[in-house]
This record gives structure tokens, sequence and C-alpha cells, in this order.
């Protein structure tokens, strides 16, 4: 982890981020589902956008050299939603969801590795001044 003033904010924030994403990939209608019918944005879609914010958000606590671990962790993460949307009768699990994952895992991180990675960083010391 990249040291930071407020780590252990950084780290609380980034675990109620994979609490959000878990509870949305899990209740049975979210608000943002019928915006996304009218958009015809498709599953896939979102969660490559999903993963990608979440690749970017771990991006900014974490230097470069451990970008694998976070793309390990989110491909886990990616599994374990998969796991549990299997178990409940109002959703369903498609492991071709695991690819959108994925492909936005790589996206956060290439634009990561092109300059915002560390950007947590950036915030701490703006939030000094």
């Amino acid at each position: 982890m990249i040291e930071l003033r407020y780590a252990w904010r950084w780290q609380v924030a980034g675990i109620l981020l994979l609490v959000f994403v878990l509870v949305a990939a899990l209740v049975p209608k979210m608000p943002f589902d019928e915006l996304a019918a009218q958009f015809n944005i498709s599953d896939k879609v979102m969660h490559i956008v999903a993963f990608a914010v979440l690749a970017i958000w771990f991006s900014g606590q974490y230097e470069r050299r451990s970008y694998w671990r976070i793309a390990l962790g989110l491909l886990g993460f990616g599994v374990i939603i998969e796991l549990v949307q299997a178990t409940v009768s109002y959703r369903t699990s498609e492991w071709m969801d695991l690819g959108g994952d994925a492909i936005g895992i790589t996206a956060g991180l290439i634009v990561a590795a092109l300059g915002i990675g560390g950007w947590s960083v950036a915030v701490e010391d703006w939030l000094r001044r």
C-alpha cells in the first residue's frame, strides 16, 4: 500500500464500495436497471464500468507493482458475485459476466498506469492545504 495519511479511511471506503457493488448485484431491482434499459445499456457494460471504477479506486491506494494483486482480487470478487447470484432465484449467474469484469479491470488498470494511479496521494495533498 502507498504510504497515506488516511490509509484506514481509504480502506474502509474501499470495503464500502465493494459492499455497494455486491448489494447492487444481488438486489432484485435497482433504480439504475430501468435507466440502463432505457438507454439499451447491457448488463455486460455495467460489469465493465463497475469493475473499471473498482480498479481505478484501488490503484489509488496501491503501487503499480501491486496492480496484478488488484486484478486477481477483483476477478475473485467477480467470481464470488456470480456464485452468490446463482443462489438467488431473482438474479442470473452468467460466467460471461466475468469477461466483462476482466475487461473493466484491465481498462481501469491501464488508465491507472497511464497516470492516475496513486491518485489518493494527490487528494490527501489537496486536503492538507
